[in-house]
């Protein structure tokens, strides 16, 4: 559903980087990453239930990053604090931000960092055809941990690692 957004409007997309909830970022460099690494990040992630969550609206971060919000954030939240307490050198985001906030990026306005605006309007009519398909629900049952460079298409999956399982009912 957002695929064909991402690819003119997330140059992450262009990468080789699937639609995702971002966990932590950045993490460990690729060449530190190892078995005791990915064992200590299987932890963290196993630590926390598999859950399902709804993507029933837009959001925005200020007028230049369209993104859909997932309901309930808490077991995202739940995610990035576990695998920050295991990695704590690796802040979310590089500490840029005190809260972060689970989201699904959509797009990016590219002249972000041009200084200049993409053609009028592009992120608002992406953001009012997405609309009639919400909302969707997705089984968050696993993390992936992956490695990729600036050249597009590198992007590739290092390791798929499983939530914990849910308490009986």
């Amino acid at each position: 559903m957002v695929g064909p957004f991402r690819a003119s409007l997330d140059s992450a997309a262009a990468l080789g980087v699937p639609a995702h909830v971002t966990v932590l970022s950045p993490f460990v460099p690729p060449d530190l990453i190892d078995d005791a690494v990915i064992s200590a990040l299987a932890a963290a992630i196993g630590s926390v239930p598999a859950f399902e969550a709804t993507f029933a609206r837009v959001a925005w971060f200020g007028p230049k990053v369209l993104w859909l919000a997932p309901d309930p954030a808490a077991p995202f939240i739940g995610l990035i604090t576990a695998v920050w307490r295991a990695f704590p050198g690796w802040p979310p985001y590089g500490g840029a931000y005190d809260d972060p906030v689970p989201h699904l990026t959509v797009g990016i306005d590219q002249g972000i960092d041009q200084g200049i605006d993409q053609a009028a309007g592009v992120l608002e009519a992406a953001a009012l055809a997405i609309k009639p398909d919400l909302p969707f629900t997705a089984r968050i049952s696993t993390a992936v941990l992956m490695e990729g460079s600036e050249q597009r298409g590198s992007w590739r999956t290092v390791a798929e690692l499983p939530l914990g399982v849910p308490a009986a009912g």
